[in-house]
């Protein structure tokens, strides 16, 4: 049966026997001559290839791990920093509310100090106008009780302390008028 097939006419695809030897014989001689010289060449080649690439992962590696802490370093410090910008801030809002307390107290202490000074000048401007107005009140009562009587009476009223007895119980009627009135 392999003789039949060997006669087959298949035309230019039926290869001569001695060709199909030659060919069979030159295709191991250049695979055992690549096995032997090119392939050891190629492996050499794609170990160091593997070498270098496996040095470049832990270059890359290392290079991670100092980022990783280069970025724990700063996240570190960036805390630092608003906590001082925090610190700071609660620092300045603490003093600016002592010194605005102080500019308060400061600021009615001279309110005080302005109120009792105007409360003296009103009463020492009192003071002057009551003695003017006495003078005056008396002058004009024993005049216009001299008018009235048709008799001088100022020599009378000034020895019997007519008009500073008169002032002086005007002045305690305004006095407890102006205490119900506080009270009130």
């Amino acid at each position: 049966m392999a003789m039949n097939f060997l006669a087959l006419d298949v035309g230019p695809l039926k290869p001569e026997p001695a060709p199909l030897v030659l060919g069979a014989v030159l295709f191991f001689i250049v695979f055992a001559l690549m096995a032997k010289v090119l392939l050891p060449r190629i492996n050499k080649v794609l170990v160091e290839r593997e070498k270098a690439t496996e040095g470049r992962f832990d270059e890359a590696e290392e290079t991670r791990a100092e980022a990783a802490r280069v970025h724990a370093e700063y996240q570190e410090l960036l805390a630092e920093a608003r906590h001082e910008a925090a610190r700071l801030r609660q620092e300045s809002l603490e003093q600016g509310t002592a010194i605005i307390a102080e500019l308060r107290a400061e600021g009615q202490r001279q309110r005080e100090e302005i109120i009792s000074a105007g409360h003296a000048v009103i009463d020492a401007e009192r003071a002057v106008a009551e003695a003017e107005l006495r003078e005056q009140v008396g002058v004009l009562a024993t005049e216009l009780a001299g008018r009235i009587v048709g008799e001088d009476v100022a020599q009378s009223a000034r020895e019997n302390g007519t008009v500073d007895r008169f002032l002086e119980e005007l002045r305690t009627a305004q006095a407890s008028d102006a205490a119900r009135e506080a009270r009130g």
